[in-house]
């Protein structure tokens, strides 16, 4: 792709309502800084139609799970995001408590899916409106959050189980957060890469990714590493990622297709979406480098899962 022609893709229309944008995308705003959303599967699994690979991959049901960030601000605009990067998010003047913020987005998921009640069993609709698993993972970095380790202390204390996506780019968080499960965005081989595609707001940033491998490396929970493929960007050295993914020693891999959803499409072309086909030979070349192994793959979401032993483990 050229110079101009990428120029012509990354041109995005004003976006003047932040707030007004995420509530017509289906965010559920909960306190002061913090938002809910509901994802297509959870839809799906109300009725009974079917579950998103996280419940193949590690037992998580569909509909029992609560989406949600405690900050909307990033410090990355990756080229892949379906969600509005070129908005500037600001920091609170006051942070909400975690006591709040666990409340405040139950209440959101429930007041989300009360539409559901009249289309899904009566079972599985009360099941949903009792959410046991919590995905800090939404639209924004929850490590900008200052009491993330205490906002995850208080959803486990409710009986949830809790995972957390990161992009890696707050060690010191990295090190301070004991989820039940910990995510590592992974999403380049090299600094070059990671620049372009990635597009961080401090060139430090890289260098932090690094920090943060090296203290998944030395973690004893469960650790898992993302990587989103984007065709004719970063996917390319199977070998140096399994360099860096050599360092954090995780218990898995996803290794997933870059859709064309949202404000990516302003961004990247179709054709940046790799097939399931492409992305399982990917998977299968990063394996043979690790010493790991496909444990599963789930095609309707171009997504493929490795292990060291090859095998699928649920959360207890």
């Amino acid at each position: 792709m050229s110079s101009k022609d990428k120029e012509e893709l990354i041109t995005i229309p004003e976006i003047p309502d932040f707030e007004a944008l995420l509530k017509k995308q289906g965010y559920s705003l909960a306190g002061t800084h913090s938002a809910v959303k509901t994802c297509l599967w959870l839809g799906r699994s109300m009725k009974g139609e079917g579950e998103c690979y996280k419940s193949r991959f590690y037992g998580i049901t569909s509909h029992c799970c609560l989406q949600m960030t405690p900050t909307l601000r990033c410090n990355q605009r990756c080229l892949f995001c379906w969600r509005p990067t070129e908005a500037e998010v600001s920091f609170p003047k006051d942070w909400d408590s975690p006591v709040e913020i666990v409340g405040s987005s139950i209440k959101a998921q429930q007041k989300l899916i009360s539409g559901f009640g009249g289309s899904a069993p009566r079972e599985r609709w009360e099941e949903a409106n009792q959410p046991k698993h919590v995905a800090i993972s939404l639209s924004g970095e929850p490590t900008l959050y200052p009491h993330l380790p205490e906002l995850v202390e208080e959803y486990e204390k409710q009986g949830f189980t809790t995972f957390i996506v990161s992009n890696g780019t707050v060690p010191d968080m990295m090190e301070r957060i004991e989820p039940s499960q910990l995510y590592m965005s992974l999403d380049a081989p090299d600094r070059e890469t990671y620049e372009k595609v990635c597009n961080p707001k401090s060139p430090e940033l890289w260098d932090n990714i690094n920090r943060s491998l090296e203290i998944l490396g030395k973690k004893n929970n469960r650790k898992a590493i993302r990587i989103t493929l984007v065709k004719g960007m970063n996917m390319i050295d199977p070998a140096g990622y399994a360099r860096l993914i050599e360092i954090a020693n995780p218990d898995f891999i996803e290794v997933k297709a870059y859709m064309h959803l949202g404000f990516s499409r302003s961004r990247l072309p179709r054709e940046a979406m790799p097939s399931h086909e492409e992305v399982v030979s990917f998977a299968k070349e990063l394996a043979e480098h690790l010493g790991y192994a496909i444990a599963d793959e789930v095609e309707v979401s171009r997504i493929a899962l490795l292990s060291k032993d090859g095998k699928v483990t649920y959360l207890d």
